[in-house]
């Protein structure tokens, strides 16, 4: 006869696990990247001298002049642009600093203004930054928030944010379903728990 079933144990990512999603990500973002380019480079058409730019008969076709170096010294450093600016895109040291500036803002304005009453069908954790898709929505909506609240977005920029980040961000994030469904449902029981991940195919 079998054992009767237990309840199942907390679930904890270690932390190697963690590095490992940062580092798969990183790399995918890279790949993709060179993929975007290198279908650019195939798509542009050569440029004329009617568009401005003189063709250039040793140049491979279908490519651009590169960019004059600055200030027309060939050896100047160039700028170092981030491949993305998502999170677990981040190497470590920028994910923590970039981490801990989403954990004020979360802290400071979302929650206190739009957490309303933690429920069993409005779950939420206060350990969220243990959930990583919990991050990655919240540091898109606190991306999003940071361009559509600029003077330079507008008078309709808020209400965007509203209508497209943060409406759709707090229905994924706090649906029964979601990465808090084994989380909190009560602020006098405050409860932490990782649902675990579908396992790998051919595992």
């Amino acid at each position: 006869m079998s054992e009767p079933a237990h309840e199942s144990e907390p679930v904890r990512i270690p932390d190697h696990d963690l590095d490992d999603l940062v580092a798969t990500v990183t790399q995918l973002v890279a790949e993709s990247r060179k993929q975007g380019e290198t279908l650019t480079r195939l798509t542009d058409d050569q440029p004329s001298e009617e568009d401005g730019e003189p063709v250039d008969a040793d140049r491979p076709e279908g490519t651009t002049s590169p960019p004059p170096p600055a200030d027309g010294d060939p050896n100047a450093p160039k700028a170092v642009e981030p491949a993305s600016v998502f999170i677990l895109a981040l190497a470590p040291k920028a994910y923590v600093e970039e981490l801990a500036a989403l954990t004020n803002w979360v802290h400071d304005l979302l929650m206190p203004i739009y957490g309303r009453e933690i429920t069993t069908g409005r779950p939420w954790c206060r350990q969220w930054q243990e959930h990583p898709e919990a991050v990655a929505r919240l540091h898109a909506l606190w991306l999003a928030w940071q361009q559509l609240t600029d003077v330079q977005a507008g008078l309709t920029g808020p209400s965007t944010w509203h209508r497209d980040h943060l409406d759709p961000t707090l229905l994924q994030l706090r649906t029964p379903e979601g990465p808090f469904g084994a989380c909190t449902t009560s602020a006098a029981r405050p409860h932490h728990r990782l649902l675990a991940s579908p396992e790998p195919a051919g595992a």
